[in-house]
């Protein structure tokens, strides 16, 4: 019997094309892949991979063992996470994931909650990147945008974006008057890491030849970016409108309205923490409108 954590490497090996970028993807040296690779070759008595000058590829017996591999890895993954959520159960922590520049308009939220129920703790775990709830990364998620089918949840809010400019910008070059008009003004958008974003996606259509002069990874940043007077760029409502010393200049831009959902892995519904939590939110909503609309 070859070593199922043999199947790990082959599987990086096989998505990333190359035992060095397998390597940094499962954080230990070349030497390691390569050698687990071959155990595993070895114990199954025929290659799995070949090389080539591209890298590494899949052979024909490779291929065949692909997708009982990824069911061994997932299989791994829903009892790691089944043993970790039987522990936050009994500890009644809840890890709430969100762009970070919702955490404090949360936090009144947050405290009524725990307020209403002692016995749970929620541990916010901020990123403007979509934390994978399927892999146990956080337990719930408050959402905008495109999300993954196989979550579940219910929707919040609506999540409205506007483009805005400071009070400094329109004094020393104008505002844009339509839309079109971006493509002459200096603007403010995601870096590499967030180009799947709807506004990268959104100001790469309407304005392609732009000059982007300032680019940051978080909406958070966008705003700071905004807000110093250097560019200006898509915001979202419930945040920027608040800054006074920001000047909604467009819309909002209905190309970019989605919804805010609540949404957590289907295994995790009914624990009770999650269930709490969500029947707390449900009851929330003219506080939730505020919090995320504006």
């Amino acid at each position: 019997m070859f070593d199922w954590n043999d199947l790990k490497y082959f599987l990086a090996v096989a998505r990333e094309g190359s035992t060095i970028a397998a390597a940094k993807a499962l954080g230990v040296n070349q030497s390691t892949v390569q050698r687990r690779l071959s155990e595993l070759e070895s114990k199954l008595g025929r290659a799995v991979v070949s090389r080539d000058v591209r890298g590494y590829r899949l052979t024909a017996f490779g291929e065949e063992l692909i997708g009982f591999a990824e069911q061994v890895e997932k299989a791994v993954q829903q009892l790691d996470q089944h043993v970790a959520d039987v522990g936050r159960d009994r500890s009644g922590i809840i890890r709430l994931t969100c762009p970070e520049p919702i955490v404090p308009r949360l936090t009144p939220l947050v405290e009524r909650f725990h307020a209403r129920h002692p016995q749970y703790r929620i541990e916010f775990v901020t990123s403007d990147r979509y934390l994978d709830l399927l892999k146990g990364e956080a337990d719930v998620a408050f959402r905008s945008g495109d999300t993954d089918d196989d979550l579940i949840g219910r929707k919040i809010a609506d999540s409205i974006w506007a483009v805005y400019a400071s009070r400094a910008y329109i004094e020393k070059h104008g505002q844009p008057g339509r839309v079109e008009d971006l493509a002459d003004h200096r603007l403010v958008g995601f870096d590499d890491t967030m180009l799947n974003h709807r506004v990268a996606k959104w100001l790469q259509a309407i304005a392609p030849n732009a000059r982007i002069i300032a680019r940051n990874n978080s909406v958070l940043g966008l705003v700071y970016a905004v807000k110093s007077g250097i560019g200006i760029g898509p915001l979202p409502t419930a945040i920027a409108d608040e800054q006074d010393d920001l000047v909604r200049v467009l819309g909002p831009i209905s190309e970019l309205t989605r919804s805010w959902r609540l949404l957590t892995h289907p295994d995790l519904r009914r624990a009770p923490r999650i269930s709490a939590f969500f029947d707390f939110i449900a009851e929330e909503k003219p506080a939730l409108k505020s919090i995320f609309t504006g």
